[in-house]
């Protein structure tokens, strides 16, 4: 992430009347209508062009949103409830998203959209909507944040059978990976082929990679993509997952987000970088004129420390999220801090004033992105309207350090349901909602009997 720039779109077009010319230039026979449910999961409709030009907007049950991981929608409670008709909320189009499906057979087009209700008002619980409302609150105080992503996922062989663990994948060797293999340029180019059709389909979207590495664990691989605006940078990482799991399709790979896929490799995370803007000067406002930290900074700095915790079930959606939360290992246990410290959860990079930010490295590869960088920015903001400080910085190890985050998903759904600052910036129709879906999941993962079960429990209990 270098010097912050004003985080301005560089994809899709301004208007209907622009996108009619665009999809007719192109020969799009088809349009894509896709709305990222509260998973990250793409939902929508598929149209034909004509009729998309005709009109734009779609709609789909309320319901779309209440929807879990496993197709399977959570039960009523006092403060969770559904529209008793299911009506149909109205999806109307976002054309800075238009870019072409490059993998589709058949010219395609998708185009992200956004949820209203009847009277036109925004939908408050969807993860896009989410996220926008963190931002409004930043514009408000007259800063603009800046995020940088980073996405860590696994190549595996094809699993048609979940009672079969995970495997690597065979690269152009003919043989798996079966070492450690941080920042191997070898290890990488054992799927060139497959790389080159990402970084094609990424070109042909509009989707800016910064870098690409191969990270610690076997066929674990990372994308960088360049620093700008949030909700940019979200729908990026949302089409960055479709487009990986679609390229790796092609050369008989699965792509996988889960945090954790396999026993004895490192878990996966999605790092965030953090940094503001000041809406009228454009000057960053974590660095003062001569190059110093400002208080602003360990404000959000201290921000992240206290509600990170509370945050943590957007930020580790799954129970298998909780799994990569490993002492030892790369991922953090706690909300300490660090300059170009990876072992904390932490880290501030070295890097010129200019380009002075903080990077989250709690979230894990599969939470929702809309999501999780609400979540993170809104920790923030909260540490910056409290004028908190943060602790000393943490100079040696923190592995060894207490865990400082919920161990287990219903710890986290608990902590966020009961916390007020972070339940007014997120509004009670998303709390109660998020939490409904993050209940029934539990559920469903409970009527499952684990391996560690039948391999310690079947004869010595």
């Amino acid at each position: 992430m270098t010097a912050p720039n004003d985080g301005s779109r560089r994809r899709g077009v301004a208007n209907h009347e622009e996108a009619i010319v665009w999809l007719k230039s192109r020969g799009i026979q088809d349009v894509e209508c896709i709305v990222p449910d509260q998973a990250g999961v793409a939902r929508g409709k598929l149209m034909p062009t004509e009729k998309f030009t005709r009109s734009p907007s779609i709609t789909m049950p309320t319901s779309i949103f209440a929807q879990t991981i496993s197709g399977e929608y959570p039960e009523e409670d006092d403060n969770f409830t559904y529209d008793p008709t299911d009506g149909d909320l109205t999806f109307t189009p976002d054309y800075a998203t238009l870019a072409v499906v490059p993998w589709a057979s058949d010219p395609a087009a998708q185009l992200i959209h956004d949820a209203r209700y009847k009277d036109g008002r925004p939908v408050d619980h969807a993860p896009r909507q989410v996220l926008k409302r963190v931002i409004d609150l930043y514009e408000r105080k007259g800063m603009r944040p800046v995020v940088a992503p980073e996405i860590e996922f696994y190549l595996v062989k094809p699993n048609h059978d979940p009672d079969y663990p995970l495997e690597p994948p065979i690269g152009r060797s003919g043989r798996p990976e079966i070492g450690r293999q941080s920042f191997s340029i070898a290890a990488v180019n054992e799927f060139d082929d497959l790389f080159d059709d990402i970084y094609e389909y990424a070109e042909a979207q509009g989707l800016e990679i910064d870098t690409l590495i191969h990270e610690e664990g076997a066929a674990q691989m990372e994308i960088n993509l360049l620093h700008g605006d949030a909700v940019d940078l979200a729908d990026q990482v949302f089409m960055f997952k479709r487009t990986i799991r679609e390229a790796a399709l092609r050369h008989n790979m699965y792509a996988t987000f889960m945090a954790k896929p396999m026993s004895n490799e490192p878990g996966s995370a999605m790092h965030i970088h953090s940094s503001l803007l000041d809406v009228e000067t454009g000057r960053p406002i974590f660095s003062d004129a001569e190059g110093n930290p400002t208080k602003e900074f360990f404000s959000f700095i201290a921000g992240h420390q206290r509600y990170l915790p509370s945050v943590m079930c957007i930020l580790a959606p799954y129970v298998n999220s909780y799994r990569r939360l490993e002492r030892y290992t790369a991922s953090p246990i706690n909300v300490h801090w660090g300059y170009d410290n990876r072992t904390v959860g932490l880290r501030v990079p070295h890097s010129p004033p200019e380009a002075r930010r903080l990077e989250n490295r709690i979230p894990s590869s599969d939470a929702n992105p809309y999501l999780a960088m609400a979540a993170s920015l809104a920790c923030g903001l909260l540490g910056l309207e409290e004028g908190i400080h943060p602790d000393d910085p943490i100079e040696g190890s923190a592995r060894e350090l207490p865990y400082g985050l919920p161990r287990s998903l219903l710890e986290a759904v608990a902590l966020f349901e009961q916390n007020e600052p972070l339940g007014d910036i997120f509004g009670k129709s998303f709390i109660y909602t998020y939490r409904a879906i993050k209940q029934a999941e539990f559920e469903t993962f409970m009527r499952v009997i684990s391996p560690w079960e039948r391999e310690y429990l079947l004869l010595n209990v």
